[in-house]
């Protein structure tokens, strides 16, 4: 872990700690971490490291501490039933009060700047919704929060935006209560509410047996950009990932192209499966099997570019001369000498201002067609007709139809 400890003094005197990671920066906008009822244990505190990689101030306050301070459990029947038991005790009042006085000590901390939202999951999901109504957060993202339809008598009081995301087989915030929080905040402009189909509960906890990736990626991308936009930090990911580019085609530059990314990147080529997961295995493949094995005149093609929160998806043509053994894209082929065009699109998250992850589309049968590897004759495959007719929309469409033909004059 890569956080400390602090102390907070609460309304009434008392005093408990919190966990705090502090953004590379030294500073961010601010995200107040409501718990599970398994206390601030490692998962809590990973999610907490993950958001300063994302660029907050993340202060995860120990909310059982007037039960029994420092409770850590893991995910064991026996620390479940020790949880339930934790849950049942827990008086939310108080510890809404203990969350509002965690935000006024945070906004006098050098280490946040700007402002602050709230983050939780099941116990601390509700308790993150609440502290949209009683904290004076900036807003609020709740994962599967337990008992949310008891408190609707509260949503009035909420004015900043809030995401809600829910399990559809969850039985501890079931259908018919997500139903109830829907109807309550319809005219919430600023309420987003999620279900994702065929989860559980804790779908966005890796030790969960309901752990749904697919899942937790959608929707920890709905909460960053709830939170980068109300809160920030604000990166121009444009410039960042040419400069990326830059590094790997242009100056060829591995130690550069690495010192762009997050220190455990990954890259995946889905087509040919290449691509490398953490620093070392990704500094392995760009300095022996990318960097060196792509040819020299090689040339990306802008045909769009969309940027979201965090993200950025390039289309593009990718053309080249395959006069070199291409490891990731045609391993174990000899060079042919073919010049290839073929689309190509990447999709690139990043965490803050560093590269996360690039996930790289292109049509290999177009390749292999090019380079004369492949028969297109017979099969629904296309060569270079593939990349001109991405940069002009009159080349004929579905000339591979061999039933299009008789659909001709049918529309009358």
């Amino acid at each position: 872990m890569a956080g400390t400890w602090i102390e907070i003094t609460a309304a009434d005197g008392g005093k408990f700690k919190a966990y705090l990671a502090v953004p590379k920066a030294g500073k961010g906008p601010g995200i107040v971490l409501c718990q599970e009822i398994f206390g601030i244990n490692g998962f809590i505190r990973e999610v907490a490291d993950y958001y300063a990689e994302e660029g907050y101030t993340v202060v995860a306050p120990d909310l059982f501490w007037r039960i029994q301070p420092g409770i850590e459990l893991a995910y064991t029947e026996q620390d479940w039933q020790k949880a339930f038991e934790l849950f049942q005790k827990f008086d939310t009042d108080k510890g809404m009060a203990d969350i509002t006085a965690t935000v006024k000590t945070m906004r006098g901390m050098p280490q946040v700047a700007g402002k602050i939202g709230a983050l939780g999951f099941c116990l601390g999901g509700r308790l993150a919704y609440l502290a949209a109504a009683r904290s004076g957060v900036d807003c609020a993202v709740g994962y599967y929060g337990v008992t949310i339809d008891q408190y609707l008598g509260e949503a009035g009081n909420i004015k900043v935006p809030l995401v809600l995301h829910f399990a559809s087989d969850d039985k501890y915030a079931p259908p018919e209560a997500v139903a109830k929080i829907k109807t309550a905040l319809a005219s919430h402009a600023g309420a987003e509410i999620y279900v994702y189909p065929g989860v559980d509960h804790a779908f966005a906890r890796p030790p969960s047996p309901h752990y749904h990736k697919p899942s937790a990626l959608m929707a920890h991308h709905r909460s960053i950009a709830l939170f980068h936009r109300v809160m920030g930090p604000h990166y121009d990911y444009s410039t960042l990932w040419d400069k990326h580019c830059e590094y790997e085609f242009g100056t060829r530059d591995v130690n550069a192209t690495m010192a762009t990314m997050v220190p455990q990147p990954y890259v995946n080529h889905i087509p040919t499966l290449t691509g490398g997961v953490g620093h070392d295995q990704l500094k392995r493949f760009y300095k022996y099997h990318f960097i060196p094995k792509t040819p020299q005149d090689t040339k990306l093609v802008p045909i769009s570019r969309t940027i979201g929160e965090g993200i950025v998806v390039d289309e593009m043509l990718f053309c080249f001369t395959h006069d070199i053994e291409i490891d990731w894209m045609l391993p174990g082929v000899a060079p042919t000498g073919k010049y290839v065009e073929i689309p190509l699109v990447a999709i690139v998250k990043f965490r803050g201002d560093k590269l996360y992850n690039e996930h790289i589309y292109w049509d290999q049968a177009s390749v292999l067609v090019q380079i004369g590897k492949l028969d297109p004759k017979g099969l629904p495959v296309a060569g270079v007709e593939t990349a001109r007719k991405l940069v002009d929309e009159n080349v004929p469409s579905n000339a591979l139809m061999k039933k299009w033909s008789e659909s001709e004059g049918a529309l009358r």
